[in-house]
């Protein structure tokens, strides 16, 4: 089969998976929600005009043409209004409110089938289940190729010695590494005296040194060295932690081999840990990541392919997985863990404690708790559910500051993408 229709298919298969995974995350509120008899009137795929919709029951189910995203809709979200002071914030709650209460009956309000009604254990388990659907599974995904095929592993095992700092100079300075003898195939033990078992802890040091004086012992074919010692050097990296920034660290002029290893579950927790931390920096950092990226792209400066990507883009690195010259297996793996990430961080996203994300709605939950507790002790009468509808203007600018990013993100992995190496 051509290499480019493979590509397409392969791309297009996994945007269906990724829109599959969105259903599941909606999912994850609406049967808790069903479960606790709370009245859901819509279960949707997508947005916009509708392609296709059926009504079962008291719930309408169907897909919409923009398939990038869905919603589950729940009535009673907003508990009612209270008399109070006169504001446009008061305003603007009501209106969002008299628009859902339109469809709420009293036969509703007596039988309790109302989202605010419902005690707020219940509730924070509806909002906290989409993203446990996530993460559980990304959990049987990474689980499921990491004990059917490994995970990939960086070595302290030598794949590359660089033997010029700067490989386009006339005039060739020997890296580090090249200068005390370090070969392709050699294993790094120990690095200035300290053992080292994991490459991460071992680039970390390397890092760290700067250009001070640099010493390796090695295994050689199996035979313990001891690499003669050489003047480290200091090289001009990417910033992980702020895009668009260089930092100076230690060079050693190496690249590290890789080797598959098969784990369980508690290794698989482990990187996943270690993944959600760098999910929760990037999303931090989702602001400036687009205002650098609009920059670049107007600039015309080249893509940083560590950088975040679409779910466009995510297909497309699919779609480059599903055509590239591997192993059927190695493909899969990859593809599955593609998909695994994604996962994991559409629930680690929705944490963010800000409507219209799940988080927002925990946060809420969270405050409720701490208002009904503090007035139980206080002897002062329940203050009632949290009134989300007061923070609909947050809503609004976070949403909106979503789609300009998601839009960045998107028109970047269009003109320029990231693709598979």
């Amino acid at each position: 089969m051509n290499n480019t229709l493979v590509t397409i298919i392969g791309a297009l298969i996994f945007f269906a998976l990724i829109m599959l995974s969105v259903m599941m995350h909606e999912l994850g509120h609406f049967i808790p929600g069903k479960l606790f008899k709370v009245k859901v009137t819509q279960f949707f795929l997508g947005f916009g005009k509708n392609i296709w919709k059926t009504q079962r029951g008291e719930t309408e189910y169907g897909v919409k043409i923009f398939p990038l995203g869905g919603y589950v809709r729940m009535l009673g979200m907003y508990p009612p209004h209270k008399e109070d002071k006169d504001t446009w914030l008061k305003r603007v709650a009501d209106s969002a409110r008299e628009a859902e209460w339109d469809e709420i009956t009293d036969e509703d309000l007596e039988s309790r089938r109302m989202y605010f009604q419902k005690p707020l254990w219940q509730r924070m388990v509806i909002m906290l289940s989409g993203v446990m659907m996530n993460i559980l599974l990304a959990f049987g995904l990474f689980l499921g190729v990491n004990l059917a095929y490994g995970a990939e592993q960086s070595s302290t095992e030598i794949a590359r010695v660089w033997e010029c700092i700067d490989p386009a100079a006339d005039i060739c300075t020997p890296t580090p590494a090249a200068s005390m003898g370090l070969q392709v195939g050699d294993r790094i033990t120990a690095f200035n005296g300290t053992t080292f078992e994991r490459w991460d802890d071992l680039t970390a040091a390397i890092r760290a040194n700067g250009d001070r004086s640099v010493q390796l012992d090695i295994l050689r074919d199996g035979a313990p060295m001891k690499l003669p010692k050489v003047q480290g050097m200091i090289n001009t990296v990417n910033d992980p932690d702020n895009p668009g920034q260089t930092i100076e660290v230690g060079f050693l002029g190496v690249t590290s081999g890789y080797e598959m290893v098969k784990v369980g579950p508690v290794q698989t927790l482990q990187e996943m840990w270690t993944m959600t931390s760098e999910s929760v920096k990037a999303i931090v950092k989702l602001p400036v990541t687009a205002v650098t990226m609009i920059i670049d792209m107007v600039t015309g400066q080249p893509r940083d392919p560590n950088g975040p990507i679409s779910i466009v883009g995510a297909s497309v690195i699919a779609g480059d997985v599903a055509a590239a010259d591997a192993p059927a297996s190695t493909r899969i793996a990859f593809y599955l863990r593609l998909l695994a990430g994604v996962n994991l961080f559409v629930g680690v996203i929705n944490l963010v404690p800000l409507l219209p994300f799940d988080g927002g709605h925990v946060a809420a939950g969270i405050f409720e708790g701490i208002r009904r507790g503090f007035a139980k002790l206080r002897g002062k009468p329940d203050p009632g559910p949290a009134d989300t509808a007061k923070l609909l203007p947050v809503t609004y600018v976070v949403f909106a500051l979503l789609c300009l990013i998601g839009i960045t993100f998107i028109v970047a992995d269009i003109i320029a993408p990231v693709r598979l190496n």
